[in-house]
């Protein structure tokens, strides 16, 4: 499963990427508040990572104005490996080596086109599964 979460300035880009799960048939759930103001992304990250932690195979996207404040937050949560990516590189590798669990995107004043690209990448990217990369990971 795919938890999903957004502060205010995230909320409208976290509609589009319903949107785009839709239409490639991912499920997912929207732990948002169904308000855009008055919420602060620490809120979202912590609701989003404590579903993903819960199983292996669960993913998160956290979203807010930066994608800053979701990942410093959703790695305050033990087991949680969040990361931000703004590129198609960052989101591979992160997958790859790092087998990130959640994945934080910008809000604000980033292309639609290339967030869903991102998406794609991150979640169609396997862990590699190399004892050089799990060692790593297990030190976190």
């Amino acid at each position: 499963m795919i938890y999903i979460g957004a502060d205010h300035a995230g909320f409208k880009r976290k509609e589009e990427i319903k949107e785009f799960l839709d239409k490639k048939k991912i499920k997912y759930t929207d732990l948002s508040q169904k308000r855009v103001d008055g919420d602060d992304y620490p809120i979202h990250a912590k609701a989003v990572s404590k579903e993903v932690k819960k199983n292996k195979v669960n993913k998160g996207i956290l979203i807010c104005g930066s994608g800053t404040g979701m990942v410093i937050a959703a790695n305050k949560v033990k087991g949680i490996r969040a990361v931000i990516s703004y590129d198609n590189y960052s989101a591979k590798m992160s997958k790859k080596d790092n087998n990130a669990n959640v994945l934080c995107l910008r809000g604000i004043n980033f292309p639609l086109q290339k967030t869903k690209q991102i998406i794609n990448t991150w979640l169609n990217t396997k862990f590699s599964n190399l004892s050089r990369h799990k060692r790593r990971i297990s030190k976190l």
